[in-house]
């Protein structure tokens, strides 16, 4: 364990002007606190916060994140207290103590949803300050390096699982390569220790193989460098085993098949250096096209800044290289953690929370503020925790990073949310693209917005970052939650009108003070999800009007309405419309029902769905008779549906069985300008065939001609359109 004078010494030794006293009396007050506790190794306890602290000065971190890591334990694990603490220590490092008792309260469990929600409460905990994830991190690193202490098999392997799918990903997204390599490979060792100690096994032989080839490249190289003037200096290494095992199993090779087993770094003294060095290697040895990456000119959004290049070297061996500055270097091992690195004594410690690798999780924090499922969140995240980066370009230039694998509607949620909202379309490099199309190095992207398009369900199949998806699914729901106001409204005031009489806004206003609601649009809005009777509206608003009458009694004259419709339903003042804002989001049509615009509907209202819609007469409203609270009279409002829009219908065809017969269908459905989505064989003899077509036409009035015209075909026995999936098919 380290002594108490030389961690003292290790601050000192990179920030000059630190306080030693400060750092003495954390010491001093977490070995006391931490007292005679053990750890599952047997050491005493209190090793395990100095090493955490010492893992923090590899970094160079600041005197408080020191202070932090040696007080990180007494929150959860002594009697400390945080008012204690703060009076001792101050109040920043006060909050930061609370910030990490508060990550490592979490029980992680290997329930993904468990996982998910923890994973979510991680990040939310780092919000304000990137020092707690990286004091978290570093306590993460040392619980790896003594897992194999712990005698529960089932807890080593929850605990790999969580690191490895969590906390190396994060150490890799905020620029820590070195954390995470460590991470990685020690969670390789428990999750599938066979296979690593094969790996290595197989590296061994593999270097005694080739001899000193690994130095005589790099001594190669750097001798090259120097005989042009170049200052550089030359570190060869070898791929850690999971880094190895996971590019095996990506490209389904072997280990003799994986060409890029080592790797080179070239150190050199400035930027130019770089690409004078890159220079020289190009014009001495072939490089592999494709692998060539400038990520000085084009940063990645964690700050990483190196050249990237493959060429085929000395004895004709495929050799990755990376050139970079030694301030690059320390960006790149260290990430955020780099820029706590004191170039003079009395240099400003930086605001945590202005750090450009950091904005990556602060975009990532405000993604949690739209209100989705901590799963939808995993999800949405795993992608820009894994994948490396593409960059794009909008038509002024602006630069643009997202995940391999992004869409161009991506794209247009990077831009602005607004942007990605009114996206209707793409051009790519000037050609007009669908924007699911996957985006590539380079690309210009333009956005086509429509001031009248608004995102969908589909969409959701189209994007895949989390920014993207959070943005769609918050505008489906606002968009949502307007449509259950407005179905809501609807079927107060039809409710009303049944009843004689006007839903004013001094009688809702009435309901809301009785009912208690903030709002009248969310009053409006349970309704419409069925939350709320709108019979207890009614009651609400005119309690004298309706005597000892219940809700359920009100809402039967409904039933009433329904079971005898008039000839000119669509007519009724008292039937709730069905417009082109409401469908498909808050009014749905039933399963195995195909009412078109023009047929008599019913609605059922439907907890949490809004209103489904029936054809009136279905056999499947019986199941609701006892239940008329739920009926709801509906029409279709014609005025207000897209003439574009198509609807689900189904017809029932008995078919002569001859050569031709179904093409002559599907252009007979053709020249009525409907679409077949589905079509079925359903029974079959020597004469006829009995076919279902799903079929997708604008109304009654569409569906109808079509159906006569097919009766007229001399290839059609028999046509009907279908309103429920319960009708039979006959041929009679």
């Amino acid at each position: 364990m380290m002594r108490q004078y030389e961690l003292v010494d290790r601050v000192v030794s990179y920030e000059p002007a630190a306080d030693e006293d400060l750092l003495n009396r954390a010491y001093i007050y977490a070995t006391k606190k931490h007292g005679d506790q053990k750890r599952a190794s047997g050491d005493p306890y209190f090793s395990h916060p100095v090493e955490v602290a010492g893992i923090l000065t590899d970094l160079r971190l600041d005197t408080a994140s020191i202070a932090t890591a040696l007080l990180h334990d007494t929150l959860e694990d002594t009697d400390a207290t945080y008012g204690e603490i703060q009076k001792l220590f101050g109040a920043e490092i006060a909050e930061l103590v609370n910030g990490v008792t508060k990550l490592s309260k979490l029980e992680m469990s290997s329930q993904d949803t468990a996982q998910a929600e923890n994973f979510r409460k991680l990040l939310l905990a780092t919000a304000n300050d990137v020092r707690i994830l990286l004091v978290k991190l570093a306590d993460r690193l040392h619980n790896m390096r003594t897992l194999h202490f712990i005698k529960s098999d089932d807890k080593r392997q929850r605990i790999a699982h969580e690191t490895l799918d969590i906390f190396a990903p994060l150490a890799g997204r905020m620029g820590m390569q070195a954390f995470r390599e460590e991470l990685e490979d020690l969670s390789f060792g428990e999750i599938n220790a066979n296979a690593r100690d094969l790996l290595l096994e197989r590296l061994s032989n593999l270097n005694e193989q080739s001899g000193d080839m690994l130095n005589e490249i790099a001594y190669t190289f750097s001798s090259l460098l120097a005989s042009r003037g170049l200052k550089a200096s030359v570190y060869g290494r070898q791929k850690r085993p999971f880094s190895i095992w996971r590019k095996m199993q990506h490209k389904s090779i072997s280990l003799e098949q994986l060409s890029d087993i080592f790797g080179y770094r070239i150190i050199t003294a400035d930027e130019d250096s770089c690409y004078r060095a890159l220079g020289v290697l190009h014009r001495e040895f072939r490089y592999v096209p494709g692998r060539y990456k400038d990520y000085i000119s084009t940063p990645k959004l964690n700050g990483y800044q190196s050249l990237h290049t493959t060429v085929i070297g000395p004895n004709n061996q495929r050799v990755e290289i990376q050139i970079r500055t030694e301030q690059m270097h320390e960006v790149a091992e260290n990430g955020v953690a780099a820029h706590w690195v004191y170039k003079e004594g009395d240099e400003a410690a930086p605001d945590a929370r202005k750090l450009d690798p950091f904005t990556w999780l602060q975009d990532m924090i405000q993604q949690l503020q739209t209100g989705e499922t901590a799963e939808e969140f995993m999800e949405n995240t795993k992608l820009e925790l894994f994948n490396d980066q593409v960059f794009c370009f909008t038509p002024k230039g602006r630069l643009i990073a997202l995940p391999r694998g992004a869409t161009a509607l991506d794209f247009a949620y990077a831009v602005h949310t607004a942007i990605g909202n009114n996206c209707a379309g793409v051009r790519i490099n000037g050609r007009r693209l669908p924007f699911r199309t996957l985006i590539k190095n380079g690309d210009e992207i333009e956005i086509i917005r429509g001031e009248s398009q608004l995102p969908s369900e589909s969409w959701l199949h189209h994007a895949t970052t989390g920014k993207a998806r959070a943005a769609i699914r918050q505008a489906l729901r606002e968009r949502q939650t307007a449509g259950y106001a407005d179905l809501g409204a609807e079927m107060v005031a039809s409710l009303f009108s049944s009843e004689g009489h006007e839903y004013t806004r001094e009688l809702s206003e009435r309901a809301r003070g009785v009912l208690e609601y903030d709002t009248l649009n969310s009053l409006h809005a349970d309704v419409g999800r069925g939350h709320l009777p709108a019979a207890e509206v009614l009651l609400a608003a005119r309690p004298k009007g309706r005597g000892t009458r219940r809700p359920s009694r009100l809402a039967g004259a409904m039933r009433s309405l329904i079971s005898y419709p008039r000839q000119e339903a669509h007519d009724d003042p008292v039937a709730v419309p069905v417009n082109g804002n409401l469908y498909g989001s808050v009014v749905r049509i039933a399963p195995d029902c195909y009412p078109l615009p023009g047929d008599e509907i019913v609605g059922i209202v439907t907890m949490g769905d809004g209103v489904v819609v029936y054809p009136v007469g279905a056999p499947a409203l019986d199941q609701f008779e006892e239940q008329p609270e739920r009926w709801v009279a509906m029409r279709w409002d014609s005025a207000t549906m897209n003439e574009a829009r198509l609807f689900d219908s189904r017809l029932n065809l008995t078919v002569v069985n001859r050569t031709g017969s179904l093409s002559i269908v599907a252009q007979t459905i053709a020249d009525f300008d409907a679409n077949i989505a589905n079509l079925a064989l359903t029974q079959r003899d020597q004469d006829f065939c009995d076919l279902t077509l799903d079929i997708e036409v604008r109304d009654v009035q569409h569906a109808e001609k079509l159906v006569k015209a097919l009766q007229g075909s001399s290839v059609v026995s028999a046509a009907s359109r279908q309103l429920t999936g319960e009708a039979s098919l006959s041929r009679d």
